[in-house]
């Protein structure tokens, strides 16, 4: 296992963020400078998580929850649903897992969460050069798998979009797993939206 540069963040809204204790039940995030706090997950929320979580396997990969990932470069702290890193890259101890030691993050966009998990965080984990981004969508009843990050900053994107409905199985090529959507449960009586 690797160290963890735990350097102390020093710049503007990070080292105001790094200092803040949110509300218990509180999720909170830094993005591009902006904080971010939301209530606790809804029960559907939480067991696609699961579903997801329980999926990956263990021998070559660790599905972390509520691990705070550092994007160098951008003055951003996220917490994804789950972060995907092999076991031999990670560090010992530390809060911030540096972006190059992951290899895909999973969102599962909630009724507040819209617009941060489609176009926030996809720019930042792009700039982060995550190679995979999976957004699991219980409004819209479908997950879109992000590969291929290019690009910096708010420039940053990922060339590659695959979306696949529930009940499909996910193609995650880069973790060699085949992700069965079939218990994916959906949000009732939710508009619909407009991404992707």
């Amino acid at each position: 296992m690797t160290a963890v540069d735990d350097r102390p963040m020093t710049t503007g809204m990070v080292k105001i963020f790094d200092e803040l204790e949110p509300p218990e039940g509180v999720k909170m995030e830094l993005l591009r400078g902006v904080i971010v706090m939301m209530a606790g997950p809804d029960l559907v929320h939480n067991l696609i998580v699961l579903h997801a979580q329980r999926q990956i396997p263990m021998d070559r990969w660790y599905p972390i929850q509520t691990q705070d990932v550092d994007i160098v470069g951008e003055e951003s702290v996220l917490v994804p649903d789950l972060v995907v890193a092999a076991p031999d890259v990670l560090p010992t101890s530390g809060h911030l897992l540096p972006s190059v030691l992951v290899t895909a993050v999973v969102e599962v966009v909630s009724k507040s969460s819209v617009h941060q998990d489609y176009v926030v965080k996809r720019s930042i984990y792009a700039a982060g050069k995550i190679p995979a981004y999976l957004i699991l969508d219980p409004i819209m009843a479908h997950c879109v798998l992000l590969t291929k990050p290019a690009g910096d900053g708010d420039d940053a994107d990922y060339r590659s979009q695959e979306i696949i409905k529930f009940g499909d199985p996910v193609p995650l090529e880069i973790l060699g797993v085949e992700l069965d959507t079939s218990e994916f449960g959906t949000f009732p009586n939710v508009r619909p939206h407009r991404y992707p």
